[in-house]
């Protein structure tokens, strides 16, 4: 088999780090693993495959001889420097938000649209954590019955503000434990700890945040349905790890319920998590303290939308998965598999 050089940019955040961990778990084909990140963590060492890994400054010259880079920073150094590894002679997967939108550049879940991987320029986008989440089981039921519109509400964790997020919900949970003045927030505009705050994002049109706008407008070009309606509300929670969303979807053809939990279940990506007469909460429906650390994204709490004038083509559903890895870092090291491949 083949071994490639792969190089992650950001490798000591939360998503790099889980980028790591997934390479290793997937039996990934490297070769060479290179680590890159600012200068203040140059030279520190990284378990990876039985061994340790020196993490480099990242500097342009240290994608020379990479095949593939994974991107795991933030906006304005993605922009900086992913296309110079492109130069470099790499295919780059890029957990940013910069390039996501670029009619040029694939935005790809790989159960809904690897095929787009093949007209790629260099660049391959990895979407936002919450569009994946959401995104993968409303893909199965799209094919059954052709989804129109979406209604979403997301129940964000911590984690999707990064390593300092997490940071900040332990520090505000340890000091309300110690009866102590909860630290003044930093990662988030208010208190997260006994609060849920309704903005992800900054404010955009029609007062709608950056964060609610991505499900609709990274829906429509993964889906590669341009007239997809979207109303989405995200929520940012007091949970460490693994998003929630409560998902209403609204079919242009009827759609039985036994349609479409046979359709999730056999969905690639998916575990239905649905038997409301189940002794243990755990198996009654999704939750984000079972979905951490894993890939697969948990469905349940499936029902009729009874709002819905024709109430046969709408479906109402509750899903969790993990952040940090299918919302993040799986789903890019998924993508660079299929370029192997």
């Amino acid at each position: 088999m083949k071994q490639y050089t792969v190089a992650i940019l950001g490798a000591t955040g939360a998503v790099g780090t889980q980028m790591v961990q997934c390479l290793e778990e997937q039996n990934f084909p490297v070769g060479k693993l290179k680590l890159l990140a600012s200068a203040r963590s140059a030279g520190k060492k990284v378990a990876f495959a039985g061994g340790e890994v020196e993490i480099e400054e990242a500097r342009p010259e240290a994608f020379e001889g990479c095949d593939i880079v994974l991107g795991a920073v933030d906006d304005d150094i993605a922009r900086d420097m992913l296309p110079k590894a492109v130069e470099a002679g790499a295919v780059v997967v890029d957990n940013s938000h910069a390039f996501r939108l670029d009619p040029d550049v694939p935005l790809v879940v790989p159960e809904i649209n690897a095929e787009d991987i093949s007209w790629h320029h260099g660049i391959i986008a990895n979407p936002n954590c919450a569009t994946i989440i959401g995104l993968v089981p409303t893909w199965p039921l799209h094919k059954v019955a052709g989804v129109t519109r979406m209604i979403v509400s997301t129940y964000q964790a911590a984690s999707g503000a990064g390593a300092p997020g997490m940071a900040e919900l332990e520090a505000q949970i340890a000091a309300m434990g110690r009866g102590e003045a909860i630290p003044e927030p930093r990662a988030f505009a208010a208190q997260l700890v006994s609060n849920l705050i309704p903005q992800i994002g900054g404010f955009k049109e029609e007062g709608y945040t950056s964060e609610e706008m991505k499900l609709q407008n990274e829906g429509r070009k993964i889906m590669h349905l341009p007239e997809l309606r979207v109303n989405c509300t995200c929520v940012r929670v007091p949970v460490l790890r693994s998003h929630s969303e409560s998902v209403t979807l609204e079919f242009e053809r009827d759609i039985t319920l036994e349609e479409a939990r046979e359709a999730l279940a056999a969905a690639p990506g998916v575990k239905l998590v649905d038997d409301r007469e189940a002794a243990s909460a755990h198996d009654r429906y999704p939750m984000p303290i079972d979905t951490s650390d894993q890939d697969l994204i948990w469905v349940g709490r499936l029902r009729r939308d009874i709002s819905n004038p024709n109430t046969a083509r709408g479906i109402t559903f509750w899903c969790c998965g993990d952040q940090i890895r299918k919302g993040a870092a799986t789903n890019a090291v998924q993508i660079a598999k299929l370029l192997t491949e």
